[in-house]
Order: structure tokens, then C-alpha cells, then sequence
């Protein structure tokens, strides 16, 4: 798979899942054994914070240590008992100020484009380095999950995240040639119905695996649409919820040696 990305640029494309996009960590640390550095990076929700923490210089173990202090919850939740979300961005917008200061766009060493959502109209909105705004603020956007994350409002606009309309951003790549990682594929959901023995973990499992087959189902979509070489890589993350950011050395492990 790697030999159809040596010597030719290409676009890498990280899909958002919550802590499940640990995952795309582990294709970071192969690309880097192989030498592989992408011509661009788009991401949404946290394949765009990953993706962004990359396009300015960080490798993959500088990361992944960023992403460790995230298995803290009480490092960056804060709960919110006025606005439209339970979780206050306080605590996130101090962690992202910290690792990205005050970087445009357009100060990165890897071209990178964030897909964030239009809460107020629903159209898409891409930010790139002919956007005059922080790599912070395309971030809070991207990553803003409506009800739990609060909105992020940039020049006026309010935004939300990128899920809502494309999740896997091969629409927006530039090169012929896309690796495109999505922890929210194929393999992201079981094949059979919840059976617990108490019905309120019978109705959680099935909301959250309806999400999945939801944003999984618009994702075939653009892929099917789309006219790009795309290399595509479907961490299998079933075994974890969203949320599951205490498990980071084990999600890390379902991206490595799929590359």
C-alpha cells in the first residue's frame, strides 16, 4: 500500500471520532518509520486537531503526548450550566493557545485545510491559509460537537463541527492521491444488535451506533463520488465509544501496521 505513495505528493485526510481518532496515531507513526510526509493535511473534529498539530511541525510521539493529557478529563472538561452545550471551552481553548499560540492558518509547514459546519445556514465551511484567522479558532470550530462542545463563532459566523457534513474530507484534497484514514468506517460498528440485560445500555448503544452508520453512510457517498486515487484505511474501532480517551495506548494500537 505505502509504494503507491513514495515519491508522489498526496493528500492525507483524517476523519473526526472523538477519542476514537487515536487511532489515526498509529498511521502518523508508520508514515513517519516509512519516511512518508504528506503534500497537505485535511481534518475534521479530531482528525483536524491532529492533522493541525502536524502541519506545524509536531511528530507523531509529540502528539501523542498531548493527546495523553486528554485521558485527564478534568484537565479540559468543564461543565457548562447556561448556553446551548454541557461541556465549557475554557479549559479546551487554553490547551489549544498553548500548543498553537497565535499561528495563522498560513504559518504551518504542511499545507492544512479544517472542515467546520455553518450552525446557523448548514453549509460546509473550509478553512485554509487564504482564511486570515488562528489555527485555534478552525479548530474550535471543527471539533465543536453540537449540545456537547459550545459553538465557536469566527468573523461573525457560528460554527460547529465538521461531522455534520463531511467527515472524511476527501472532497476537499488537492492531490490526485489521497490516504485517507476513517475510524468512523466500516469497521467502527458491529454487525449485530445490542443485547445487555438492562434496556438504558440497549438505547445508548443503539443511538451511538446509529450516529456511526449515519456519518459512515455519508461518507460512502463522497467516496463513490469521487474521482481521486483514494487509498482508504478503517481502524477497527467497534470495541470503543467516542469518549473513551482513558484508553489511548489501545486505540493508538488499532492504527499501527495498517499502512
Amino acid at each position: 500500500m505505502s509504494t503507491i505513495l513514495k515519491n508522489t505528493p498526496f493528500s492525507l485526510v483524517l476523519s473526526g471520532g472523538g477519542a476514537l481518532g487515536i487511532a489515526h496515531l498509529g498511521i502518523l507513526h508508520d508514515l513517519e518509520q516509512q519516511t512518508l510526509i504528506p503534500s497537505e493535511l485535511i481534518g475534521t473534529s479530531m482528525g483536524g486537531i491532529i492533522a493541525a498539530c502536524l502541519a506545524i511541525g509536531m511528530n507523531e510521539a509529540a502528539i501523542y503526548k498531548e493527546i495523553q493529557a486528554f485521558s485527564s478529563l478534568t484537565k479540559w472538561i468543564k461543565f457548562s450550566i447556561s448556553g446551548n452545550a454541557i461541556i465549557n471551552n475554557d479549559k479546551i481553548e487554553n490547551i489549544f493557545t498553548k500548543l498553537f499560540e497565535e499561528r495563522k492558518m498560513h504559518e504551518v509547514e504542511i499545507p492544512l485545510k479544517l472542515i467546520a459546519t455553518n450552525l446557523l445556514n448548514g453549509h460546509k465551511r473550509v478553512f485554509t491559509a487564504e482564511d486570515d484567522i488562528c489555527i485555534k479558532d478552525a479548530v474550535l470550530a471543527t471539533m465543536a460537537i453540537p449540545g456537547v462542545f459550545d459553538e465557536h463563532v469566527i468573523e461573525g459566523e457560528t460554527f460547529g463541527d465538521g461531522f455534520l457534513c463531511e467527515n472524511l474530507g476527501v472532497n476537499e484534497a488537492s492531490y490526485e492521491n489521497i490516504l485517507a484514514v476513517d475510524v468512523l468506517g466500516e469497521n467502527s460498528f458491529e454487525q449485530n444488535m445490542p443485547d445487555n440485560f438492562f434496556k438504558t445500555a440497549n438505547v445508548m448503544q443503539m443511538f451511538e451506533k446509529s450516529m456511526r452508520l449515519l456519518i459512515y453512510n455519508q461518507t460512502q457517498t463522497h467516496l463513490r463520488n469521487s474521482t481521486k486515487n483514494i487509498t482508504l484505511i478503517e481502524p477497527a474501532t467497534k470495541a470503543f465509544n467516542t469518549f473513551s480517551f482513558h484508553k489511548h495506548e489501545e486505540i493508538r494500537a488499532l492504527g499501527l501496521g495498517l499502512l
